[in-house]
């Protein structure tokens, strides 16, 4: 449901906006006919949208919308005025409304002013999360087997409405799997909501969640729409889902089987359409066993399961997440790219990432690019935690038992092949003299089988 506020001192041109926004575009609205009254509407509706007059006696529509930036109230607000009086209008979008429109204006125009303006605040929650630093984690660059098993498998899940369940270490990359699943879904320009159970105070999980009205608790100043709300048409994305408090693991069942939420201290229900996908780096089998995760929750959320490797099963992937993890490290830090040398990234290759996955490797490039001053990044530059630590030791309780002989076989290869060519900056033929093999052809054909590739 879409939710417009109407605010205007004249109730007939309030009400004929209203009539005309429901009738063309199917928005839910209400009115309020002073300023001091849309502060209050505010304060207790989840409004998506507002559309204010300028004009008003009393708390006029200036006053209005610095109430909003002080009240911190994330609403775009759309000014209209009958003056024709456009320099004030242009002052209003320096005080943060979205844009003006004049009464005289078609309601076809205002309904997509309106549209608009939502999608606008939507497209800046997102970049706002893309600006986190989520880019410079991705899990998706690499063409090594295990990484192409779960490009297979997320194209293959993407398009299927049901839940998901993305198991993997910390430090994978899980959150990048969920916007995979996001972006090649039936609906990639809907809103992509992620929440971090484990991160959440126990006290305001539910509200999160499912979202509250105003005097719902202590705290409850305004009204707020709650995550599966947020996400509706979208993804929602409930990161460690094992740290949900049973309390909360029984009323998402409740959800996801309804499809309906109940904001707290609410009666009426309130439809959600948001697919859910959930990640962990638990055992939830071990969790079920030990009485910490509902059993039917559990069968509820585990109708796709993806997997994502840990670093270690896919280590021939290191050198291609070296260079996208320095471009945009160096990006990050307003200075240019610097090449890494071979015996670096060897270095690099031999560890095992166990601690933390890809966030260990992006935070060692951090390290390696702050402690250089020369125009590469040298052996000298590696940790020497990583230098030291001999990889073998950490692999005996690595995943390895979890996989094939035979993609094993195809990783240790790959990463033979991947490491000479780094060394002989990837010179086919000077590679292929190196390893003893026959021509270039012969090593061009072991690379197409193996799938390494330079730019991935």
């Amino acid at each position: 449901m879409t939710l417009i506020l109407i605010v205007d001192d004249t109730p007939a041109m309030a009400q004929q906006y209203a009539y005309d926004l429901k009738r063309l575009a199917g928005f839910e609205t209400l009115v309020a006919r002073s300023g001091d009254e849309a502060l209050d509407v505010l304060g207790r509706e989840a409004v998506d949208c507002v559309i204010l007059d300028l004009e008003m006696p009393g708390m006029d529509g200036f006053e209005v919308l610095r109430s909003i930036e002080r009240l911190g109230l994330r609403v775009p607000v759309i000014v209209y005025t009958g003056t024709g009086d456009y320099d004030r209008c242009a002052q209003a979008i320096r005080l943060g409304a979205h844009s003006f429109i004049d009464k005289a204006e078609p309601m076809e125009r205002v309904a997509q002013e309106v549209e608009n303006a939502i999608e606008r605040r939507r497209l800046r929650a997102e970049v706002k999360l893309l600006r986190r630093g989520f880019g410079l984690e991705s899990p998706l660059v690499g063409t090594s087997p295990a990484l192409a098993k779960l490009k297979e498998a997320i194209v293959r899940v993407a398009p299927v409405p049901s839940p998901v369940l993305i198991i993997g270490e910390s430090g994978t990359g899980k959150e990048l799997v969920a916007r995979e699943l996001h972006r090649l879904g039936p609906n990639p320009k809907g809103p992509f909501i992620a929440l971090n159970s484990a991160a959440l105070p126990r006290e305001l999980v539910e509200s999160e969640l499912f979202g509250h009205e105003r005097g719902a608790f202590t705290g409850a100043t305004a009204t707020r729409k709650g995550a599966f709300e947020a996400a509706g048409g979208g993804t929602l994305f409930l990161d460690e889902i094992g740290d949900l408090p049973q309390a909360a693991q029984a009323k998402l069942l409740r959800v996801l089987e309804e499809r309906k939420v109940t904001r707290i201290g609410a009666n009426k229900t309130i439809e959600v359409n948001a697919r859910v996908v959930a990640a962990t780096h638990r055992d939830l089998e071990q969790e079920l066993a030990e009485g910490r995760f509902r059993e039917d929750l559990f069968y509820r959320l585990n109708v796709h399961v993806l997997r994502v490797p840990p670093l270690r099963d896919r280590l021939s992937d290191v050198p291609a997440l070296l260079e996208h993890l320095v471009a945009a490290t160096c990006e990050r830090f307003g200075m240019k790219p610097k090449p890494i040398a071979p015996e670096a990234v060897e270095a690099l290759m031999a560890y095992d990432w166990r601690r933390n996955n890809i966030r260990e490797l992006r935070n060692v490039i951090e390290r390696m690019i702050i402690a250089s001053d020369g125009d590469e990044l040298q052996l000298k530059a590696v940790p020497s935690e990583v230098r030291q630590r001999a990889t073998h030791d950490a692999r005996r309780t690595s995943s390895d038992e979890r996989r094939t002989f035979e993609e094993q076989k195809q990783e240790a290869e790959r990463q033979i092949i991947v490491q000479a060519l780094e060394r002989n900056e990837w010179h086919v033929t000077k590679t292929a003299k190196e390893l003893g093999l026959s021509d270039h052809a012969s090593l061009l054909k072991i690379m197409r089988r193996l799938g390494v590739q330079r730019d991935t």
